[in-house]
């Protein structure tokens, strides 16, 4: 497909204390240009730029998760780079809510395969999430933090404690149906895998 910019993969922005998100499977998630402010905010009077608490969260990239916050240079190691490219028609993520990688219905071609990403949390109680038709919603790969926050005044980035991330998740069907799901706590990675639902991103042909 003709590639029409590529850039980092903003998730969403945090001003006022309340979240802004991003759709990643939409070309606006993807911006050409990596800060860790990439906004200002004006009222009627004026225009400020990096004077309040405001923060932007970014998709990372598989590299391991630092000890200490991130600035200057050793920031873009840890940001996920994206494309925007011209397609013949609309792409959709299928989710199995299982183990297994679900098919593309017949006369659809399959782009990549992932986990179901749900929604997701930062500082306080704000966040969003990705539609669940939107090929935002299947990541190739599953990481437990899958993004990072960035403090425009201080320009750092890191993992902090409060970035929570939400997964569908495999369900055994009808075994499962109307029952209380067992509670579980899952530390090794393949667990946390084997758990979560996997996806498919179709196009039509």
């Amino acid at each position: 497909m003709p590639l029409l910019w590529s850039g980092y993969s903003l998730l969403y922005l945090e001003g006022q204390e309340r979240a802004y998100t991003q759709d990643l499977g939409q070309a606006g998630s993807c911006l050409k240009i990596f800060s860790t402010m990439p906004f200002s905010y004006c009222n009627s009077a004026s225009c400020k730029y990096a004077s309040r608490n405001d923060k932007s969260y970014w998709l990372t990239t598989n590299r391991p998760v630092p000890m200490m916050p991130v600035a200057g240079g050793e920031i873009h190691q840890y940001i996920s780079r994206c494309v925007v490219c011209e397609a013949p028609g609309p792409a959709v993520a299928l989710h199995s809510q299982d183990s297994s990688v679900p098919s593309c219905p017949s006369g659809w071609q399959g782009l990549w395969i992932g986990y179901s990403f749900l929604m997701h949390t930062g500082s306080g109680d704000e966040g969003g999430g990705q539609s669940l038709t939107s090929p935002g919603s299947c990541l190739k790969d599953f990481r437990t933090q899958p993004f990072v926050e960035c403090q425009g005044p201080r320009g750092t980035c890191h993992y902090f404690a409060n970035i929570y991330s939400f997964w569908l998740t495999r369900v055994s069907y009808p075994e499962e149906l109307g029952e209380a799901p067992p509670t579980q706590t899952l530390k090794a990675a393949d667990q946390q895998r084997d758990r979560t639902s996997r996806c498919h991103v179709c196009m039509k042909r």
